[in-house]
């Protein structure tokens, strides 16, 4: 259920939240106490007090007029949706898994089926609160042509810190009006290089052979086998819409149809059902154990923790020992090349890697001038987000993370950028020119003079 809480309560969270700063000794870092997360990432641990974010898990107001919404930043995208989709609107990206927080969203990254042409989520605030290392909430606006913008170099630098600049209290959005309901059409392509023609097409023109276009996905799910889904906002439909919560699995409709209905709301979490594909891992691509795994578990939170269990308890490297199989790195990244560039990039990790299916998501930066130093795409050029997620039998080289480490190369031979949710292998020199260090420590020092917030490396490579 949405948890509204409006201004007052707002206040008194924030209240809150500088007291748990407070109570902090002096020179220990600064974490939140928080006990879930989205990240791949491990990190050590630590029994510190941490910051109290307890109240900050829900929307403050909507101005449907204004098509704004004020929003804490521990306030999942699932809690979101569920205020904003009663006006008819929804935030202009809607990251694909429900529990990923609107905070976590812009000082990370998410991406999803209308990037092609709104961007990140960081490119639809228009101003938010931070809690600095200082233990100091600012209000941080962009730079504009008549506005030098308050705190700016704070508001350019949070996309891709990862909460080493501070923590979002409360971020304005900008919302979009949608329709009820979301037609699907499934594109097969024989190749990348086709698929890669066909994207910039509708990159450009917003449409795809003389229908409007949406939201923008993919799956690659063999060398010869790649789909664009190419959704649009509809009011009217020729029959009931299709449900992919129960026994029907979503990513499978791409190869088994050419157009589909969906509301607007299972359009959103399409894939946090079966977590994309990943579901498979724990059995519920048999329909007998579907049957009997609960609908409200069938979430990608849930499976989050399955894998953090199976990491703490180590249950598959203890059965592919048993079995005689070679020990698995994991392999989970998502990285953006140049849509010019990925046929090379699927080319190069059907052979070195081999791992399919692999999410296609089309993104373009949304200002023609926009300048995100941490995370710094070109503008004007289009990329494409390539997901995967899983394991490789690699063997006694699995510790080394010999693919991991392979794919952070080729992804910047390409001109590409790789997100830092999961597991990083840069040294320090190669980290702090592709997400302009420099910057970060100008950034850092302003903000968080005594060094309280773990740096984006030590987070990102070190793992602290």
């Amino acid at each position: 259920m949405t948890i509204v809480r409006g201004w007052d309560d707002h206040r008194a969270a924030v209240k809150t939240l500088l007291a748990s700063y407070a109570e902090i000794p002096a020179g220990s870092p600064v974490r939140l106490a928080k006990k879930t997360s989205n990240l791949f990432r491990p990190r050590s641990a630590t029994s510190a007090k941490g910051l109290d974010v307890s109240g900050l898990d829900g929307v403050i107001a909507i101005d449907a007029g204004n098509r704004t919404a004020d929003v804490q930043g521990m306030c999942t995208y699932e809690h979101l949706v569920e205020a904003t989709l009663p006006h008819g609107l929804i935030p202009l990206v809607v990251p694909q898994l429900r529990t990923i927080t609107l905070g976590g969203a812009v000082t990370g990254l998410g991406i999803e089926s209308t990037s092609f042409r709104n961007g990140l989520p960081h490119e639809s605030v228009l101003e938010m609160d931070i809690l600095t290392g200082a233990g100091e909430v600012v209000m941080a606006r962009p730079a504009r042509a008549d506005d030098p913008g308050e705190h700016a170099d704070l508001f350019a630098s949070f996309p891709n810190s990862y909460g080493s600049l501070g923590y979002a209290t409360r971020l304005r959005i900008e919302l979009e009006p949608v329709s009820q309901l979301v037609r699907l059409r499934h594109v097969r392509f024989d190749d990348a290089a086709q698929m890669g023609k066909a994207i910039e097409t509708v990159v450009e023109s917003g449409e795809w052979e003389g229908e409007r276009v949406d939201g923008l996905d993919g799956v690659a799910f063999e060398p010869g086998e790649l789909y664009l889904t190419l959704a649009r906002w509809s009011e009217t439909s020729a029959g009931a819409p299709s449900d992919y919560t129960g026994a029907d699995i979503y990513y499978r409709s791409i190869q088994q149809r050419t157009t589909d209905v969906l509301s607007m709301h299972d359009y959103l979490w399409r894939w946090d059902t079966d977590w994309f594909w990943c579901s498979g891992a724990f059995g519920l691509h048999n329909p007998r154990i579907r049957r009997l795994w609960p609908r409200r578990w069938r979430r990608s939170d849930v499976y989050h923790k399955l894998v953090g269990l199976d990491r703490r308890l180590g249950i598959v490297d203890r059965l592919d020992r048993r079995a005689g199989r070679p020990q698995r790195e994991r392999v989970i990244q998502d990285v953006e090349v140049p849509v010019d560039r990925l046929p090379d990039f699927l080319d190069w990790f059907d052979e070195a890697v081999g791992m399919r299916p692999v999410w296609l998501c089309p993104l373009r930066l949304r200002g023609a001038g926009a300048c995100w130093p941490s995370y710094p795409l070109e503008p004007g050029t289009t990329y494409v987000n390539a997901g995967f997620w899983g394991t490789v039998h690699v063997g006694d080289q699995a510790g080394e993370a010999p693919m991991n480490r392979a794919i952070e190369a080729r992804v910047h031979e390409l001109g590409g950028h790789k997100s830092l949710y999961s597991e990083a292998f840069y040294d320090r020199a190669t980290f702090d020119r592709l997400y302009d260090g420099a910057n970060l420590a100008t950034v850092k020092q302003r903000y968080d003079p005594d060094d309280r917030l773990t740096s984006l490396y030590d987070k990102a490579v070190q793992r602290q």
